[in-house]
């Protein structure tokens, strides 16, 4: 069976996405036994960044390289997976909120387009955004919102 970056690598919509990882010197990382979850953003959701983003990033791969390794989570997560988890912590640190439905699956503001792909060392779900992270103000701001939280 194919790594997660042997089937990003043969996957013609995920050109930026290999470019990227390859600029980041990740891809040995994700070619380890792993596993991961990788939510993959293809090159029409790296498109919707604005423009000289992904220049810019290049040009500072540890941001790169941060930015990366918050779409990649340790351990081998499907979809009925992570029906009724709210959120995951990624490998750069940060939460990730999760919404899985019947209708849709969502990964904070992205969504899944293609889920379940599997791959020797992981899984892969296509989404259709770059996910952004939150600030580190905003989960207790949304804590506070609600209802009997003081």
């Amino acid at each position: 069976m194919a790594t997660i970056v042997d089937i990003a690598v043969s996957n013609e919509a995920f050109t930026t996405l290999v470019t990227a990882v390859s600029a980041a010197s990740l891809v040995e990382a994700l070619q380890s036994p792993g596993p991961f979850t990788v939510f993959a953003p293809t090159n029409d959701a790296f498109a919707k960044l604005p423009d000289g983003t992904i220049t810019t990033l290049v040009q500072n791969i540890p941001q790169l390289a941060r930015i990366l390794t918050f779409h990649v989570v340790s351990g081998k997560y499907k979809k009925e997976d992570l029906i009724g988890v709210k959120s995951l912590i990624s490998l750069e640190g940060t939460q990730i909120d999760i919404d899985v439905s019947e209708e849709s699956f969502e990964a904070n503001n992205a969504t899944v387009i293609a889920a379940d792909i599997e791959a020797e060392n992981g899984v892969i779900h296509v989404i259709d955004n770059v996910m952004l992270m939150r600030p580190h103000w905003f989960y207790p701001i949304m804590e506070s919102g609600k209802v009997g939280v003081v």
